[in-house]
């Protein structure tokens, strides 16, 4: 603890510093929880996401076997070209949420390749809108886990740090000024014995 000075101004001081600090640690913990509870929420949603990437992928597999064998070049026959983030604002902490994305596809010719070929287009696409969810979810997860840590932090600094210190801070200036008014009430006492005793002196020799 940094030193203190030991003093009426200095334990008002500590005083509404503590004041302070216990009014601003509940709302810091509810904010704590209300983060915790969404980043468990946006971590199942990314776990969710990414299986939906998973189903899809054997989905196509299993629908059409025939990609892994033919000699028809499917590469680039779908690209992400854009897409486009908004923003939520969840206890203060900004989390983007995707609103649209655009996919390019590859010029080819309906009669030069088989019928297929435009269902796999659809999945592609499927796949390339689900795979950019997987990475928003990723973000998500990153900035409330980031969220959390800083909050948590805060939330420990106040518990465990400032409001310690500064009820050790009130304890020791109480303790002296206790010691100051008691030593100066005794001193006032000694002062006033001196004084009648001396008074007492004086009238003794008068008479």
């Amino acid at each position: 603890m940094a030193k203190i000075r030991l003093s009426k101004n200095e334990l008002a001081h500590q005083r509404n510093n503590l004041k302070r600090y216990q009014k601003l640690l509940p709302s810091l913990d509810l904010k704590r929880r209300q983060l915790t509870v969404e980043l468990a929420r946006s971590r199942k949603e990314l776990d969710e996401t990414r299986a939906a990437v998973d189903a899809l992928e054997t989905k196509i597999g299993e629908e059409l076997p025939m990609v892994a064998f033919t000699e028809i070049d499917v590469d680039g026959l779908v690209t992400r070209e854009a897409f486009e983030l908004g923003e939520e604002n969840v206890v203060g902490t900004r989390l983007p949420v995707l609103e649209r994305i655009d996919c390019k596809v590859a010029d080819y010719s309906t009669l030069g390749k088989p019928a297929w070929v435009d269902v796999l287009v659809d999945r592609l696409r499927d796949d390339a809108e689900q795979r950019t969810r997987v990475q928003v979810a990723e973000e998500r997860v990153r900035l409330l886990q980031q969220a959390v840590r800083r909050t948590t932090q805060r939330v420990n600094l106040f518990e465990r740090i400032l409001i310690p210190q500064s009820k050790e801070a009130i304890k020791r200036i109480m303790i002296y000024l206790g010691d100051q008014e008691r030593s100066a009430v005794a001193n006032s006492k000694l002062t006033k014995a001196k004084i009648r005793k001396q008074q007492q002196a004086l009238l003794g020799g008068v008479s």
